[in-house]
């Protein structure tokens, strides 16, 4: 008899590795596919889906969501969540790309780790249902720990799967995903809530910032809002740094018209001047600059594009000066 191949929709976090494991137990043979964003919350890459897939001797595939989710953050069809997750347009992106590889591979049918009500922008039936309209998928994508409390999908209907043996989880409480970890024997695992940076109301307001000051984004203007401390001074962007990695984060991210800055002599953050390079900014650039620094009084900053090759004395601004500034 033929194994029978499915796609999993693998993020790596409890709910997905879940439903990997249901579908294993079944006999039927599962290739993964995960998908990169800079939005994750884990900080782990993949969110631990490369463990999951090892743990559970499956391939795994990474597709990069780039140019294509930045059109869709900036303009979503379905609209945002609380903050700036456009959660039901994401995963109409994920599943065409996966419907497409689900192809390639030979997989029969694709299945997630979605749990019925607990996104409450996507994962309810009337947005589940919309995102398989969207991708001609209806009825063929299989939610194995919501399966018993959805309607049958032509999958279970062919056989292809035993609906008995699926789950009828419901809601955002996790505690029968996390019991059915510990009879399955899964540990450890990673991001039990999972989450993205969009739906944190901060990193939201420094991507509506970006899109609001720059007509062309680029994966590489959102990958830096995760790091160091953003401050918005008409056209220009002042971005501090918070620590050693991250001073050195900027200074590789720079692009080769930013200022960066650094006060002389003392413990200091790297500071980069995005945008006109009028003397108001350079000057706020440099104060900023100074107030982090370990220095007190009147600090000696140094900058420039290339290398350190003009310099400016600057006070200590006071707090609340500094927060004005600040993107938050």
């Amino acid at each position: 008899m033929k194994t029978i191949k499915a796609l999993a929709l693998l993020s790596g976090g409890l709910d997905s590795t879940l439903a990997v494991k249901l579908i294993l137990d079944q006999g039927i043979e599962v290739e993964a596919l995960n998908f990169w964003t800079p939005f994750c919350l884990c900080g782990r890459g993949g969110c631990g889906a490369f463990e999951v897939a090892k743990k559970f001797n499956v391939p795994i595939k990474v597709m990069k969501l780039d140019k294509e989710y930045l059109q869709i953050l900036k303009k979503p069809k379905y609209g945002y969540g609380k903050n700036m997750n456009p959660c039901i347009d994401c995963r109409i992106l994920m599943l065409k790309k996966a419907k497409k590889y689900a192809q390639e591979i030979g997989a029969s049918f694709i299945f997630t780790g979605e749990v019925l009500n607990e996104r409450p922008m996507s994962q309810h039936l009337k947005a589940l249902k919309t995102i398989e309209k969207e991708v001609n998928l209806v009825n063929k994508i299989l939610r194995p720990l919501s399966a018993k409390l959805l309607p049958p999908t032509i999958m279970e209907k062919k056989g292809l799967v035993d609906r008995e043996k699926l789950g009828n989880i419901n809601g955002r409480s996790r505690k029968k995903q996390i019991k059915m970890a510990a009879e399955f024997g899964i540990m450890n695992y990673p991001c039990p809530a999972g989450g993205c940076l969009l739906t944190y109301k901060e990193f939201a307001r420094k991507v509506r910032d970006l899109f609001d000051h720059k007509k062309r984004v680029t994966m590489e203007d959102v990958c830096l809002l995760k790091v160091g401390r953003h401050f918005r001074l008409g056209e220009n962007k002042i971005i501090v740094g918070r620590n050693e990695a991250e001073n050195k984060i900027l200074l590789r991210m720079k692009s080769k018209n930013d200022y960066y800055f650094e006060a002389e002599n003392t413990g200091s953050p790297i500071t980069i001047l995005q945008g006109p390079k009028t003397s108001k900014a350079v000057e706020k650039a440099a104060d900023l600059t100074a107030f982090y620094s370990d220095k007190k009084g009147d600090v000696f900053i140094k900058f420039g594009r290339a290398i350190l090759d003009k310099s400016i004395i600057s006070p200590k601004l006071e707090p609340l000066e500094v927060e004005k500034l600040r993107i938050s």
